[in-house]
């Protein structure tokens, strides 16, 4: 789909405010996580993205070590972020996924320089995968430079894929919970069996509660854009507010899968830091300690 310059610079102009005020929303805690330090290499990629258009596009025709510049490099360089935007939702998620479920679970904590090491490498394997192994084509008008207005514009329907997967995880989760009966076992186990599963229920019950009191309408959103097959423009695809809406779902279903009941009745110390959603816990502490 074709789009105006001035209509992309403008969204690209509007994502960068966006997600440096969540960046300083979320500085006292941003690099406790390799989702934070993620969205900070984010927030710096969109920002020379958007310098770089918005100089193109004044200027009309520049040069830049020897190479001649002009606005068929501003839909260049569009496309190509997008394919690489597009090809870091997976492995983002992925990577976050773990990083979470290690940090609940106590297991390791990975260091700000780690997820720095990681980030860059991502961003640096996404690229040569869109330029090296991916079939991405770039659409340019073929009219003089100076004539060209617009831009052909990719779409992603990652986000919508990504969104519903971690949502059906997470509702089999809270079905799983609801059923949860107990097994034929002797009598005197009978009790603690009980015990866990009272646990795991409203652990399962508790993250529901506290993930849709503060999202609940973004996956609505989410399935009417899904319903109405509207696509997403690929350079729009990777977000600030994608990232703190993806922090609090992957949190969410690593704490249905976990359920770390004895450390979650402690406080919200095992969990990974999220500036929406307040992860605290209330648990009966005799079936804590029967469990």
């Amino acid at each position: 789909m074709n789009f105006p310059i001035a209509s992309i610079l403008g969204g690209l102009g509007g994502k960068c405010l966006l997600n440096w005020a969540l960046v300083f929303f979320q500085r006292k805690h941003i690099c406790r996580s390799f989702l934070g330090v993620f969205s900070v290499s984010l927030a710096v990629a969109d920002t020379l993205l958007t310098l770089s258009v918005t100089a193109l596009h004044l200027q009309a025709e520049g040069h830049l070590l020897g190479l001649k510049l002009t606005r068929y490099h501003v839909c260049l360089l569009v496309q190509i972020l997008g394919e690489v935007y597009s090809a870091l939702q997976w492995p983002v998620v992925v990577l976050a996924g773990l990083d979470h479920f290690f940090s609940i679970t106590r297991r390791w904590q990975a260091s700000s320089r780690l997820s720095l090491f990681v980030s860059g490498l991502l961003w640096i394997l996404s690229a040569l995968y869109v330029f090296l192994l991916s079939d991405f084509r770039p659409v340019i008008e073929e009219v003089f430079h100076i004539q060209i207005h617009q831009c052909w514009v990719f779409h992603t329907s990652q986000i919508l894929h990504i969104a519903t997967s971690l949502l059906l995880i997470l509702g089999c989760a809270a079905l799983h919970a609801g059923c949860l009966t107990l097994k034929h076992s002797p009598l005197k186990d009978q009790t603690t069996d009980q015990s866990r599963a009272l646990s795991r229920r409203s652990c399962v019950l508790q993250t529901l509660h506290i993930f849709l009191n503060t999202w609940a309408l973004f996956p609505v959103i989410l399935a009417v854009l899904l319903l109405l097959l509207v696509g997403i423009p690929a350079y729009l695809g990777l977000s600030g507010a994608w990232l703190c809406f993806l922090n609090s779902l992957l949190i969410a279903v690593v704490l249905c899968a976990v359920c770390p009941a004895s450390q979650l009745g402690q406080g919200w110390g095992a969990v990974p830091p999220d500036s929406f959603c307040e992860w605290r816990f209330t648990f009966s502490l005799a079936s804590e300690d029967r469990a």
